[in-house]
């Protein structure tokens, strides 16, 4: 499209980064290809147990699947999903000897938790929230740096002590390159008008997630270094989607 402020696209950490982690042809370029008018919010990611395993922390999991290498089952709500890229790398990078389980969607693989056909599921805060809340599951740390509100009882997993991890599923608004400066101010000042409204923070903290705020000079950095951060456990833990 021409870079005249006309045509944006809503884009978010699956398209401009994940994408680039695990695709080799990509038809596009998310660093030189867009221009970052504004990110909008993110959404924590929650590690899920079943609720009659017996335990409740990241640490008791993790010490009961290392007691049962290659017995117990990763849910994915698909090839190449946030659910199995993150399911994987988080529990390779606990040192978990899990067989990955595809399913078409999230809510299969919640059904087969439940019944404990799956030990672990990655997913997302909002999907998982009610399973949480009636005990059909149990929520064993989220991925934010911060506690959410939508769950403040469940501990980061960084409070785990066990290893680093911090992920949440981003959106923003993206413009063609080589829009216009004076374009883009005009741009993100009307974006800034709905993202910092009370309204639409009420909405994104009631599923779970926060206001994305990223100044202007900082949001292609910011974009980078999802990229190289990705990439590279994409890349160590040998995470394939294709």
């Amino acid at each position: 499209a021409p870079p005249d402020g006309t045509t944006l696209m809503m884009g978010g950490l699956f398209n401009m980064v994940m994408n680039s982690a695990l695709l080799a042809k990509l038809p596009y370029n998310p660093l030189t290809d867009f221009t970052v008018v504004g990110y909008v919010s993110a959404y924590p990611f929650v590690a899920l147990t079943n609720a009659d395993l017996g335990v409740s922390t990241l640490g008791g999991f993790v010490d009961y699947a290392k007691a049962r290498p290659g017995q117990l089952n990763l849910g994915s709500a698909g090839l190449g999903t946030l659910h199995h890229v993150w399911g994987t790398i988080l529990t390779k990078s606990l040192g978990l000897d899990m067989a990955l389980v595809h399913y078409r969607g999230a809510a299969p693989a919640q059904q087969d938790l439940i019944a404990g056909r799956l030990q672990f599921l990655f997913d997302n805060v909002s999907a998982a929230k009610g399973l949480v809340q009636d005990g059909r599951v149990k929520a064993l740390g989220v991925s934010s740096p911060v506690r959410t509100k939508l769950m403040p009882d469940v501990p980061t997993i960084n409070e785990s002590g066990l290893l680093e991890f911090t992920g949440e599923s981003w959106f923003g608004v993206f413009a063609p390159a080589k829009t216009p400066g004076a374009t883009l101010a005009a741009l993100r000042k009307a974006l800034n008008g709905v993202v910092y409204d009370p309204a639409f923070i009420s909405v994104v903290e009631r599923d779970g997630g926060r206001v994305l705020d990223v100044a202007p000079e900082k949001q292609s950095e910011f974009l980078r270094a999802e990229i190289d951060h990705w990439s590279a456990l994409v890349r160590k833990y040998d995470v394939k989607a294709e």
